[in-house]
């Protein structure tokens, strides 16, 4: 597939022919510089964005096909978003805010969404943050939040763009081996840096520059 964006002159190509398979149980790091296309790839892969040509499937389904509303559900509930800005509502408790997945996609009832959303937090270690604000968390918990929030809906993918960016680095740590418990446990994790030590966490490592891929490979068992 590729994307491009702008015309003529202006036209700028972000990707080129990349051809790419994440299986199911994947732990994938893409890495690349500022300007390589990996967040172009980040957002396809999480259907926040469609190619200019060729295709992305995901489950089968051509997203490009996929009408805005099928897009959004498959973002809701196939996809599970960690990046590297929190992007968590300052007001409202952090098992509100893992629950918010839960209330957009229509679950109901209030308990059932709590239950799953607690859930997800103690995978996390938060389990006795319940209560607290973002305000009254570390950056490394907060970030805890944001991947329970990805979690919390079951999704065929958890996708992180630079998860560790504002982190310090015993932070960094501590959060990569939630990732690492994350994918132990089955779930297919693709992690997008430009970071070799976060890179190296994954099984496997997708380097990417001027829009193509340029390496894969596979960690020896």
């Amino acid at each position: 597939m590729s994307k491009s964006y702008g015309s003529g002159a202006a036209q700028v190509d972000a990707l080129r022919s990349v051809d790419l398979t994440v299986e199911r149980g994947d732990y994938l790091a893409i890495m690349g510089q500022s300007g390589s296309g990996k967040s172009t790839l980040m957002h396809i892969l999480g259907c926040l964005d469609v190619p200019t040509s060729g295709s992305y499937r995901i489950g089968g389904a051509d997203v490009s096909q996929l009408t805005e509303a099928a897009l959004a559900e498959v973002r809701n509930r196939r996809v599970g978003f960690v990046f590297q800005q929190f992007h968590l509502l300052p007001r409202i408790s952090a098992v509100r805010n893992v629950e918010l997945p839960l209330i957009y996609g229509g679950m109901h009832p209030r308990a059932a969404r709590r239950e799953r959303a607690e859930e997800a937090l103690a995978i996390v270690g938060l389990e006795d943050r319940l209560s607290h604000r973002p305000t009254e968390l570390s950056g490394g918990q907060q970030q805890r939040v944001a991947i329970a929030r990805a979690l919390v809906t079951d999704p065929d993918i958890l996708l992180a763009d630079e998860p560790t960016g504002n982190l310090a680095s015993d932070q960094a740590t501590e959060l990569l081996s939630i990732f690492d418990t994350v994918h132990d446990a089955g779930r297919t994790v693709v992690l997008i840096t430009h970071d070799p030590d976060v890179a190296r966490r994954a099984r496997r490592q997708v380097r990417i520059r001027d829009g193509q891929i340029v390496s894969d490979v596979n960690k020896p068992a």
